[in-house]
């Protein structure tokens, strides 16, 4: 399945605010932080069309989003989730009042609302860049990595944090396919690859394959080691599922 037209080659840089390349390979990247629930957002800007999209954006901090698209002068496409979230509510449907044209995609696995469902294998193209969706089920049984080939940049979500990765024991949460998904999804991309999550709580904004491939806490075990901690991890609920997960399934409660 494709959402636009396939496109150029280049690296990123480790940067918040990133123009990596030359000419009309170059993108234009922010990442944007809310702290409430401690979740980053990312646009993803062509250079050449002014195309865009965010990934996970949140609902408090649309307004934010959507002066900083127009103040860059681009042209927002997609408004995309990596997974259904429990702990803040989707950006994507405030956006896309703020910015007639955006369109909201979210995996179809959670027959939630959105312009746009997708799965493992989806091509979404904005400009001259294209994403390439993989299904990293685990957290959850929707959850999609993203993945910038070329610029070398992979967008996680829960699925793997830096250093750790996302919970379980919810949304029919699954701790044998989560490491079946990072080892095979995200460990088997290029280890030179950034990878960007959708939260961090210690104040670390990115990493690579490599570095979790030797230091992820979690991860480097044995599948049945691994198991084992995500069974007896023993969280609390996130705090705003209640209000979180209901509207979420209705893009933010906003149409």
């Amino acid at each position: 399945m494709r959402l636009f037209r396939p496109l150029s080659l280049l690296l990123a840089t480790r940067r918040f605010c990133s123009g990596g390349g030359s000419g009309s390979d170059r993108i234009i990247f922010r990442q944007l932080f809310e702290p409430k629930s401690c979740t980053y957002t990312y646009l993803i800007g062509c250079q050449a069309t002014r195309n865009a999209v965010y990934i996970d954006p949140v609902i408090e901090t649309a307004e934010r989003d959507a002066n900083l698209v127009k103040q860059l002068g681009l042209n927002l496409v997609y408004a995309i989730n990596t997974h259904l979230h429990a702990d803040h509510v989707t950006g994507t449907g405030r956006l896309k009042a703020l910015l007639p044209g955006c369109r909201s995609v979210i995996s179809g696995a959670y027959k939630a609302r959105a312009d746009v469902h997708i799965e493992d294998g989806t091509k979404i193209d904005f400009g001259r860049l294209q994403l390439e969706t993989r299904s990293t089920p685990g957290h959850t049984d929707g959850c999609l990595t993203y993945v910038l080939h070329s610029h070398a940049m992979a967008f996680t979500g829960d699925a793997l944090l830096i250093r750790g990765c996302g919970r379980t024991d919810f949304q029919q949460g699954s701790p044998d396919r989560l490491y079946e998904s990072v080892h095979s999804q995200i460990f088997g991309l290029p280890e030179h690859y950034l990878l960007y999550p959708a939260h961090d709580y210690t104040g670390q904004s990115v990493t690579t394959v490599a570095e979790e491939k030797k230091y992820n806490s979690r991860l480097t075990k044995s599948k049945a080691e691994f198991i084992n901690i995500m069974n007896n991890l023993n969280l609390p609920y996130p705090k705003q599922i209640d209000t979180a997960l209901p509207a979420n399934m209705i893009c933010g409660m906003q149409d």
